[in-house]
């Protein structure tokens, strides 16, 4: 398919308006913001309502069993093998098959994401910073989104660490409104990401007041009153 055939039906989809801002953001200016999240490891979950999943086994990823990620993550194989030979803590969940279905990480040290973002991410003693969760289409909604983080929690507490740190997209809607079911509290920071003409990136950390995550929680119900018949 010739590359004006593929922007004719784009915008047929998405809109004039739409192609060209994403082609703006592709190949002109791009900026992200990545609000920073923190969370003890001892604090209970709250309570959801997610669905159950099926069995999963849980094995640490090293680079001899990094081809589990094959079948669904087949582009990040050697990214994992990577990340293991490297010596930060990971974790997938492998179906009845043998399949990596999702996985985790942890960094107990300050960490170079040389894979996408590719800044430095400063860890403090005693925290660990956890990064490249994610999980089939499959899972998408389950209690796995949950399980997923507290194993990789209990393996960091062995570790001696009692704090986790993250970063989230601000445009990513779910992955924000996971975090608040989780519990994860806002640090006040932001890491933006600036990218020109797809070439150039530059970082800067800035600072915030208040929440940025107020609109993404549910209200609480008030209290039913009593009525007397």
């Amino acid at each position: 398919m010739s590359a004006f055939k593929k922007l004719r039906e784009r915008i047929q989809q998405k809109g004039l308006r739409s192609t060209l801002k994403s082609l703006w953001k592709h190949y002109a200016f791009f900026h992200e913001e990545l609000l920073w999240m923190e969370r003890d490891l001892v604090s209970p979950v709250p309570p959801h309502a997610l669905r159950p999943y099926p069995p999963l086994r849980v094995v640490t990823i090293t680079p001899d069993n990094a081809s589990a990620f094959a079948r669904y993550f087949g582009d990040r194989v050697e990214t994992m093998a990577e990340l293991a030979r490297e010596g930060y803590t990971g974790h997938m969940h492998l179906d009845d098959q043998g399949d990596a279905v999702a996985f985790i990480w942890g960094a107990a040290r300050n960490y170079h994401d040389k894979h996408y973002y590719g800044c430095w991410f400063p860890v403090k003693a005693g925290e660990f910073f956890e990064f490249g969760g994610e999980l089939t289409r499959a899972y998408w909604g389950t209690t796995l989104s949950v399980d997923l983080q507290l194993e990789l929690w209990k393996a960091m507490q062995a570790q001696g660490c009692n704090k986790v740190v993250d970063v989230c997209e601000f445009h990513n809607i779910p992955a924000l409104k996971l975090h608040i079911r989780m519990g994860y509290q806002e640090q006040g920071r932001i890491m933006n990401v600036y990218e020109l003409f797809g070439r150039w990136r530059v970082y800067r950390e800035t600072r915030y007041s208040g929440s940025r995550l107020d609109a993404l929680r549910k209200p609480s119900r008030p209290p039913v009153a009593a009525t007397v018949t």
